[in-house]
């Protein structure tokens, strides 16, 4: 893939590190669509888990997210454990 100049200064980018960042930026993007999951992310990016988990909390992006309906489960589920025990 050819790279315009112009982008490669706009973005400070080195011409051999374009297709390492498009890899992570597509992969950040799937993951964070759902589309694929963090493992499979951080393979197509061709980083380690942990990495990626790094990635994208400088991106100020969830590792996890939750709906409202599954935090509601969540909640139903520790609330009964709590009354198991007493």
């Amino acid at each position: 893939m050819e790279i315009s100049k112009d982008f490669l200064y706009t973005f400070d980018f080195k011409q051999d590190q374009v297709g390492d960042e498009l890899k992570l930026l597509a992969s950040i993007e799937l993951y964070r669509e759902h589309k694929v999951s963090m493992g499979k992310a951080a393979e197509f990016a061709g980083i380690t888990k942990y990495i990626f988990m790094q990635e994208l909390a400088s991106r100020e992006i969830p590792l996890i997210e939750y709906d409202i309906d599954e935090v509601i489960g969540e909640a139903e589920v520790l609330k009964n454990i709590r009354e198991s025990k007493k």
